[in-house]
Order: structure tokens, then sequence, then C-alpha cells
């Protein structure tokens, strides 16, 4: 039933692209930009643990998938049957604790054959496959566990945390002393450090900072209404009146969900 449906879904995308004046003139490079929307979309989903939303914005997602390949097929580059075939062949590849005979003891011995199975696939490196485009924290994290899986890494988390310690103060001598370029390598280099202390806490930074973005906006938000229920607007009131409202906030917002709250650390494949 499902390759049925697929292909009748694959079908309608097809004839979508030959018959409607807006799919006919679309290019990979003219809804990039749409399909990492869609991409977000899912994830806000997935933090608001909204799955009828879920299961709406994976069909938006689905779509662009099947949308670029036949908008490959038409250019002759590939179409949908090989992006299936290369990820099939990748997953069973990658997998041969499951579709061969090599014995693993937990997740942390497959995190460790699938870098080695990259490297012979080819890559040179083992920091290959993170996308530039990737938000700099979230590849930040990411270029860190790779590192780990090949044993480049902190034995304990306290030296990890002096690492912190240490960045905070080069940053402060920095801005002293140093130039605005210097000034923000070294910003740089205490964002990447914590970013590393919250891995070995086993927390993804990125998700992290969503909950606390969304706790400001709440917040905020909280301290503009109160404002406005007196007849006035933000920019008219002062900073003791906003931080009292801010106060509050915290204990009549306190218990209300954040977004992300459940989600654990992903295993990117």
């Amino acid at each position: 039933m499902t390759g049925s449906k697929f292909n009748k879904f694959v079908e309608i995308v097809k004839r979508l692209r030959a018959e409607c004046p807006w799919d006919k003139v679309q290019t990979n490079e003219s809804i990039r930009a749409a399909t990492l929307e869609e991409a977000y979309e899912v994830v806000e989903a997935i933090d608001n643990q909204d799955y009828d939303e879920l299961k709406k914005e994976l069909g938006d997602l689905l779509l662009h998938v099947v949308f670029h390949s036949v908008i490959a097929a038409g250019d002759n580059r590939f179409n949908i049957d090989e992006v299936i075939d290369l990820i099939q062949e990748k997953l069973i590849r990658r997998h041969p604790h499951i579709f061969d005979e090599i014995v693993v003891s937990g997740a942390d011995d497959v995190k460790r054959n699938w870098e080695t199975i990259k490297l012979k696939e080819g890559r040179i490196s083992v920091l290959e496959g993170i996308p530039g485009m990737m938000p700099s924290l979230q590849r930040a994290f990411r270029l860190q566990e790779k590192a780990s899986k090949v044993g480049f890494d902190w034995e304990k988390k306290e030296d990890v945390w002096k690492k912190v310690i240490e960045e905070i103060g080069e940053m402060h001598k920095s801005e002293k002393e140093e130039t605005r370029d210097e000034l923000e390598e070294e910003v740089g280099d205490v964002f990447f450090a914590l970013t590393n202390y919250a891995r070995f806490l086993g927390i993804n930074p990125e998700i992290a900072l969503r909950r606390t973005n969304e706790k400001f906006i709440n917040r905020f938000q909280y301290v503009e209404k109160k404002i406005n229920e007196s007849g006035r607007q933000i920019n008219e009131s002062n900073l003791a009146e906003m931080d009292k409202f801010w106060e509050e906030s915290k204990i009549n917002l306190k218990g209300e969900k954040l977004n992300g709250k459940n989600e654990t650390n992903e295993f990117a494949e």
C-alpha cells in the first residue's frame, strides 16, 4: 500500500511539473530556501510536540524531496529511484551489525563504526559532511562530536570547564588589548569551548539555546502585554518598570511548556 501511494504521489508531482506554470519554471536552486524553511518547520513541530502539525510538515518536506528529484530528472541528472537506491545502499553498508556479521556492544560502537566506514568510502576527513550552511552553534557541536568518535577528545569534564574559563579570560584580555578581528576570534573561542562543555553534559547547545530564546520571547512579550494594558507602548516605559514585570513573568509563566523540553541529542545519519 505504501509503495503504491508513494508512486501516485510522485506522479502527481510530475504532473504539476509538466502542467503548472509556477512548477514548470522552478529549479533546484530556486526552491532551496523553501526546502530549508520546511525542515525548520518540521523541527518546530517536534519542539512543540504537535504531532498533527508534524504529520503535515513531514508531508511538505517529502514534497520537496520528490520535487527536487523530479526537477533533476528533467535535467537528466538523476531521478527519485536513484535517490532511493543510494540511501538504501548507504544504510545497509553503514549498518554491518544489522546486515552483516559485525558485533557491537552498544550505540557508541555504532557511531565509531559509522565514521570508520565513511573514511573507507573515500572521505579524506572525518569532519566532511557537516554542511557549511548549518547554524554555527550546531555545527560546532557536530564538529566536536565527530572528532570525539575517533578519540580526539578531552578525558575529563573538569578540564573542559577549565578551558571555558581560560577562553573567557582571553576574551576579556583581548577586549582591552587587541583589534576587533582578534576579539571576534576570542568570542568565537568562548562559544566553541562552552559548546564542548555542553556536549560533555549531554546537552545539545542548539536545542538549549532555542529553549532559552523561546523563554526570552515569552517573558518579554509578558512585559509588553503588561505595559500595553496601561495604554502605553513598550518604548514609553523605563528599565525599572520593565524589570519589575520581567521578574513578575518568571512567577506567572513558571511551569509553562518550553519548546524542545523533551528533545534528546540526535544521531545524524
